[in-house]
C-alpha cells in the first residue's frame, strides 16, 4: 500500500509530536488557512488506507480531507518557517517559494532536512535507527533536484523508515 500525503503528515506529526494548534500554524505559515477541525480531518486516514501501525493516533472519518500536492508542499514550506523563522525574500524572489511538484517522499526528506537542520549524516543515522542502511551516494540521489541525471525517486520504504527513525530520535 502506497503512502499518500495524508499518511505522511500523520506520521510526521506523530514522529515530531506536533500539537494540533502547531499544525494549524504550520499550514498558515505555508499559506493554507485551515481551522483546527479541518486539520483534524486532514489527519485522518482515508477509507482505503489499511497499513497503519497501532502507534498512530488517528481516526477514520467520512469527512476526511485529502491532502493534495499543493497543500502538502505548502505544509512542508510552513514547517521550515515554523522551525527556522521567517526569511525575508531576496529582491526579485516571490513572497512564498514556488511549488516544485516533486515526488512527495523526496520533498519530505529535503524539507524536513532543512527544517530540522539535519546533515546527510544525520539522515543516514536516522534511517539506521529504523534498521535501514543507505549510502551517502544513494541519499545524495534522493536529495537531488528532479531532472538531474543522478536523481532517484524516494520509495515509500525510505520515507516510512525515515519517519520511523524521526520518531525514535524525537519521541524517545
Amino acid at each position: 500500500m502506497n503512502m499518500d500525503n495524508n499518511d505522511i503528515l500523520i506520521r510526521l506529526r506523530y514522529a515530531l509530536d506536533i500539537k494540533n494548534t502547531e499544525m494549524v500554524e504550520i499550514f498558515k505559515l505555508g499559506g493554507i488557512d485551515l481551522t483546527k477541525e479541518e486539520v483534524l480531518k486532514v489527519l485522518t486516514k482515508s477509507k482505503d488506507t489499511d497499513d497503519y501501525d497501532d502507534d498512530y493516533d488517528i481516526g477514520e472519518d467520512e469527512d476526511h480531507i485529502p491532502c493534495d500536492d499543493d497543500m502538502y508542499e505548502s505544509f512542508l514550506n510552513g514547517f521550515i518557517t515554523f522551525k527556522r523563522g521567517k526569511q525575508e525574500p531576496k529582491p526579485g524572489q516571490p513572497e512564498r517559494p514556488e511549488l516544485s511538484y516533486e515526488h512527495a517522499n523526496n520533498l519530505l526528506l529535503k524539507k524536513v532536512k532543512i527544517a530540522l537542520t539535519l546533515t546527510s549524516e544525520d539522515i543516514i543515522e536516522i534511517l539506521e535507527d529504523a534498521g535501514v542502511i543507505i549510502t551517502k551516494g544513494e541519499l545524495s540521489a534522493l536529495l537531488r533536484r528532479e531532472g538531474h541525471k543522478n536523481y532517484k525517486i524516494c520509495g515509500d520504504r525510505y520515507a516510512r523508515n525515515f519517519l520511523k527513525g524521526l520518531a525514535i530520535r524525537y519521541r524517545d
